[in-house]
């Protein structure tokens, strides 16, 4: 597989102002053909979105209508009152879709005190109308709950990035067991870009963290972005890579930089990296 074929679009912001670093809000109806025309045309082949991603799926559906590109599209369960399969029934109708790549389970704490709603995962799998299911988590708890409960599932999503490794120690059993492995945040929501004096609240603590990245990366004369995409992007064990985009510039800049061979040495600075305030690697944290 060649870097370009992990690159998995998200699609948050096509329904929500999103991330620490955007500054142009929710991505307009015009950008969104754009960016799925580039991501297309560069090889992308995978987007994900959810219902809760306010009009992100919408969104999709009709640029899609419009012009229709071949995209797997994974999409998420949020918490609900309503059947498993409505949710689904719903969002295929937003996308325009009648089957799906990729359905998770969006909220862990709602499928822990409704475990029997991952039976309608499943049967929404052996009617066809979905090729993988699985779940979207935020800590390692969530997937030993998994494991220890022996859940079968086909695709999992976690953050993992050059600060938040937490989830590492456990790809080599979940490939055994033959799941598909995205990650998502690979620039933690923009922080590995922001500009270290507007600093506040408790992202101070992450400081230090940031002023090595940046000191390191001026040294080696690479940008910021080329180690931290490429060294989760060059992980054997990981299959789709999310990155998000507000423009088409971005996603250019993002492909642009793969391929550029990451180093020995890179890797072992990042592997120096042990960020102690690991709460604050989930971005709900932070205030």
């Amino acid at each position: 597989m060649n870097s370009i074929e992990k690159i998995v679009l998200g699609t948050v912001q096509f329904g929500l102002d999103y991330g620490i670093n955007n500054r142009s809000g929710k991505v307009s109806s015009n950008d969104v053909d754009s960016i799925l025309s580039l991501a297309s045309a560069l090889g992308i082949r995978c987007l994900d979105t959810s219902y809760a991603y306010g009009e992100s799926e919408l969104s999709i559906g009709d640029s899609l209508f419009k012009n229709p590109l071949s995209f797997d599209i994974i999409s998420k369960c949020p918490k609900t009152d309503s059947s498993v399969g409505s949710m689904f029934d719903e969002s295929i109708i937003r996308l325009k879709k009648d089957k799906l790549y990729g359905y998770l389970v969006h909220n862990f704490d709602f499928y822990r005190s409704n475990p029997d709603i991952w039976e309608a995962f499943q049967t929404l799998k052996s009617q066809g109308k979905v090729t993988k299911i699985g779940f979207s988590i935020y800590s390692v708890g969530q997937l030993q709950f998994l494991l220890n409960n022996n859940v079968q599932f086909d695709l999992i999503q976690f953050p993992y990035n050059i600060f938040d490794r937490q989830f590492e120690p456990y790809f080599e059993q979940l490939k055994q067991k033959g799941v598909e492995i995205h990650t998502r945040s690979v620039f933690l929501q923009g922080l590995f870009f922001k500009d270290l004096n507007t600093l506040e609240g408790n992202l101070l603590a992450l400081k230090p963290y940031l002023q090595a990245l940046h000191l390191y990366c001026q040294s080696r004369k690479i940008q910021i972005q080329q180690i931290a995409l490429n060294y989760v992007v060059a992980n054997k064990n990981i299959d789709g890579v999310l990155i998000g985009v507000d423009n088409i510039s971005q996603l250019q800049s993002n492909v642009d930089v793969l391929n550029q061979q990451i180093k020995a040495e890179d890797i072992e600075f990042i592997n120096s990296i042990q960020v102690e305030e690991s709460d604050l690697l989930n971005p709900v944290n932070w205030k």
